[in-house]
């Protein structure tokens, strides 16, 4: 089936007012399956996409049954993938004259526009979106989901690298009905397993993921065929060029990790998405990918965070909505961080680095990578004045989250914050009360 975020395009055909109880925008676009359109919901005060699928398409005595398949798939699907990096389907509809499916709307288009080679991006954002969408595709895998058809044209743009995977129509699922359909999927990223019609676990989208990864870096395809036989044949038997033979600023280990995602044996590709995702974060924080500015790139941001004792009990999309809400900076030694009189509207934590706690010149505390402070600003739900001072002892990276933006966070990120708090006050309270016991 087509990914559901088709680019626009303007079309000669009129455009129903309504689809159900949506309001209809434009149209966006259409393929040889189904139609898509912009609508807008006026219930949740949102723009979403509803794709049609052609009623006659479903009833095909050939295809018909194949069809369905797919679509009751990608509608079956509704609500479960709540991930920032997959684009959510939010309503499905099947009906004797009209069926359809409600995804998230997601304007700037899909990563084909920058598979080839006068519009190439620069790698640091080439290895940001795949990262992103190993996170995405784990999310999906841990939740018995393989996406089967991982493609540009199924992984969109929002904005600078931030990603959502689409069209999920594809998919198989490891629990309630197992039959594989064979003979889906696009050829080109097909994994070798894929093309022959090998059972399939995540790691046919590891190997698919591999292919796109190949072409943003290139802005070529892998395999250059005539005719799908001839793809076919490439994939199961033909070793492709390294990336950096069609674009010379491709690192070594860029090359590493596509060959590995990409290989043909099963037990030689990488067999979990941690891997993957650790080895573009590696690369990302090395030499081999320079970044034109300081900013840290959200995949060290991602695993810093999944690294930290406090974050210890968060899921991946809480992560993702704390790296949303938080902000970044390196001090130097002797830099203030919190002064005492100013208002208490957010609070910090130490990525690394460490940092000396005041009050009045008097020492209270040394903190180091890992810890918070400040946190009673979010605990007590009151601007109140800081009393202490807190200031930076060696190079250090604070990660700042105000208030207000947490508050305004999902009620599971905010209920994931209340319970590492309350473990660290039930900690702080067992030390006073050890001291206090022992004088």
């Amino acid at each position: 089936m087509e990914a559901t975020a088709i680019l626009e395009h303007a079309t000669a055909a009129p455009a129903p007012d309504r689809i159900g109880k949506y309001q209809v925008l434009r149209k966006l676009g259409e393929g040889a399956t189904s139609e898509v359109y912009l609508c807008h919901d006026e219930f949740a005060s949102r723009d979403v996409a509803v794709k049609i699928v052609y009623q006659e398409r479903l009833n095909d005595p050939q295809g018909g049954k194949l069809y369905r398949k797919l679509f009751v798939t990608e509608a079956s699907l509704a609500g479960k993938l709540a991930h920032p990096h997959i684009a959510q389907i939010y309503d499905a509809v099947v009906g004797e004259k009209l069926s359809y499916i409600v995804v998230e709307y997601v304007p700037g288009g899909t990563l084909e526009q920058f598979c080839v080679p006068e519009n190439l991006l620069p790698l640091d954002k080439i290895v940001e979106i795949v990262f992103k969408c190993t996170r995405a595709l784990d999310f999906a895998h841990k939740l018995g989901v393989t996406h089967r058809d991982i493609k540009p044209a199924n992984i969109l743009l929002s904005g600078d690298t931030e990603i959502k995977i689409t069209d999920f129509g594809s998919a198989i699922m490891s629990t309630g009905d197992t039959t594989q359909v064979t003979g889906v999927g696009s050829p080109a990223y097909m994994s070798p397993q894929q093309v022959k019609e090998l059972p399939l676990d995540h790691r046919t989208d590891i190997y698919s993921l591999g292919v796109v990864m190949y072409q943003l870096l290139s802005g070529v395809l892998p395999f250059n065929a005539r005719n799908n036989f001839s793809m076919m044949y490439q994939i199961t038997s033909v070793d492709p060029p390294l990336a950096s033979a069609h674009r010379k600023e491709v690192p070594p280990a860029l090359d590493r990790i596509v060959r590995r995602a990409m290989e043909k044996d099963l037990e030689r590709r990488y067999q979990t998405w941690d891997e993957f995702s650790l080895d573009l974060a590696e690369v990302l924080s090395s030499e081999a990918v320079r970044r034109p500015t300081e900013e840290v790139a959200d995949s060290e941001k991602f695993n810093t965070l999944r690294a930290m004792e406090f974050f210890r009990d968060f899921t991946d999309a809480e992560l993702w909505e704390v790296l949303r809400i938080s902000s970044w900076r390196d001090a130097e030694p002797g830099t203030p961080i919190i002064r005492a009189g100013d208002p208490g509207d957010f609070f910090c934590m130490l990525a690394s680095g460490e940092v000396k706690v005041t009050k009045r010149q008097k020492l209270l505390n040394i903190l180091s990578a890992g810890e918070c402070f400040g946190e009673m600003a979010y605990i007590s739900r009151q601007t109140n004045e800081r009393t202490a001072d807190v200031v930076t002892l060696a190079p250090s990276r604070v990660i700042t989250i105000r208030c207000d933006d947490l508050a305004h966070a999902s009620d599971a990120c905010q209920h994931r914050f209340d319970r590492a708090f309350m473990a660290i006050l039930v900690e702080r309270l067992t030390m006073a009360n050890n001291r206090l016991s022992a004088v």
